[in-house]
């Protein structure tokens, strides 16, 4: 796994979405309270950009169906139905938010 340095923790405010694009992947920084997360910004169920989305708690809706994900785990929310998107793990070192990708 490679770390990238993707943002600033100021360019991430609380209840806002940030997509990145590290080497080709496109990824969708969040923070909930205190926490930085990091997930796949492509919607598995119609390919919609879920940083475009809304963003409830720790629920991601996809702008195109509404599917809503989990930012904490990828899971997605609809029942038996659709796959998880990525996450990637976050740290977070005093002002810079860095990930790790595959």
């Amino acid at each position: 796994m490679a770390e990238h340095r993707v943002a600033s923790l100021a360019d991430v405010v609380i209840g806002s979405l940030v997509t990145v694009d590290v080497n080709g992947t496109r990824v969708v920084l969040t923070r909930v309270d205190e926490a930085v997360y990091a997930c796949g910004d492509i919607c598995t169920h119609r390919g919609g950009s879920l940083g475009e989305g809304r963003l409830r708690g720790v629920r991601l809706a996809c702008p195109l169906h509404g599917w809503i994900f989990d930012v904490r785990t990828g899971k997605c929310q609809v029942p038996s139905r659709g796959e998880a998107v990525p996450t990637y793990p976050v740290r977070v070192d005093g002002e810079n938010v860095f990930i790790e990708l595959p």
